[in-house]
């Protein structure tokens, strides 16, 4: 189990570097001038000059991205914003917990569906209620989340007036600005952002809940315990769904942490300042630090949740860890 858990930690360590340094590459060979932007329209060449050695843009490559390895390692600092000279750090601690929000309140939506119906559907395979799931399965896979967002924003918003089809409340209270705020009013911002998040990846649960189910029920150590004369209900409980429930794990730690980094559709549909609504605007403005700081942080919690996954698999599988 150590040489497991040290095994996935080094491997983590070098994904991280693979991303940061894929990332400064891909975003610095921009055709770009970011000492002009930090400098203003009104610079002259002596502050542009003098910007471009601060940001260590007169300096090779390498030394570009020892300098911001070494910031981000040791400062825990991401740059600050050539637009406004704001630290990156305070729009990701500001941007994060939004886009947290909108992903783990989805997630838990989608299990509440997922799971049951998928249990169903394993369990009463080809009746009218399987038939019916299976419909809905295809139907939320194929529909794209930017149209089911504006879907539900024209008919439960702005038809029938029910929810808020745009803006953010603070969970903790109105701040400077806003004119919501409170459990109550964070609840109802995020319910639409929540189903439309929910309708695409409850589809694809049900649909892997139905066959890892039913694939179980067919299993040697099913049929013995059937055998051996265990309620249809122990047997299900205790054999077929604590077995069946292993790859929901593995794919929800995964589908989370691509979540966090992919909710860019729901953000923008439903004006969410989160970190792909910023990643957005930041890329039409090419504040490139804003960019590289989202990209980064939303990487960082991909290679981070399936590290988790991979440990918490390890636990719950003994087979993983005697290979």
């Amino acid at each position: 189990m150590v040489r497991y858990v040290i095994r996935r930690l080094l491997w983590a360590v070098v994904l991280f570097i693979a991303v940061t340094l894929l990332t400064f590459i891909m975003f610095y060979v921009i055709p770009v001038n970011p000492a002009a932007m930090v400098a203003g329209k009104a610079a002259t060449p002596a502050m542009i000059k003098q910007v471009t050695h601060d940001l260590y843009l007169d300096r090779p490559l390498y030394v570009q991205y020892g300098h911001f390895m070494k910031e981000l390692v040791w400062n825990h600092s991401l740059g600050y914003s050539y637009g406004n000279r704001q630290s990156v750090n305070s729009i990701i601690e500001k941007a994060a917990p939004v886009t947290a929000a909108v992903v783990f309140g989805g997630a838990i939506l989608w299990l509440l569906v997922a799971i049951p119906v998928g249990i169903y559907s394993a369990l009463r395979p080809r009746s009218k209620g399987d038939r019916v799931a299976m419909v809905g399965v295809l139907a939320g896979i194929s529909a794209h989340p930017v149209w089911v967002g504006y879907m539900l924003s024209l008919i439960v918003g702005y038809k029938l007036n029910l929810l808020p089809i745009q803006g953010y409340c603070n969970l903790r209270g109105a701040s400077a600005g806003q004119s919501c705020g409170g459990p109550y009013d964070w609840f109802m911002h995020m319910l639409l952002p929540w189903i439309t998040f929910a309708i695409l990846y409850s589809a694809f649960y049900v649909r892997m809940i139905r066959s890892s189910v039913m694939e179980t029920l067919n299993e040697d150590y099913v049929r013995t315990a059937r055998a051996k004369g265990a309620p249809e209900r122990t047997v299900i409980r205790r054999h077929a769904l604590r077995n069946a429930m292993l790859p929901v794990v593995t794919m929800l730690g995964m589908d989370i942490a691509l979540a966090l980094g992919g909710a860019v559709f729901v953000e923008i549909v439903f004006g969410l300042p989160g970190l792909g609504y910023w990643a957005i605007q930041s890329v039409f403005t090419f504040d490139l630090p804003i960019v590289i700081g989202t990209v980064i942080f939303a990487s960082i919690m991909v290679i981070i949740f399936n590290l988790l996954i991979d440990l918490l698999y390890a636990v719950i599988d003994p087979r993983i860890r005697l290979a």
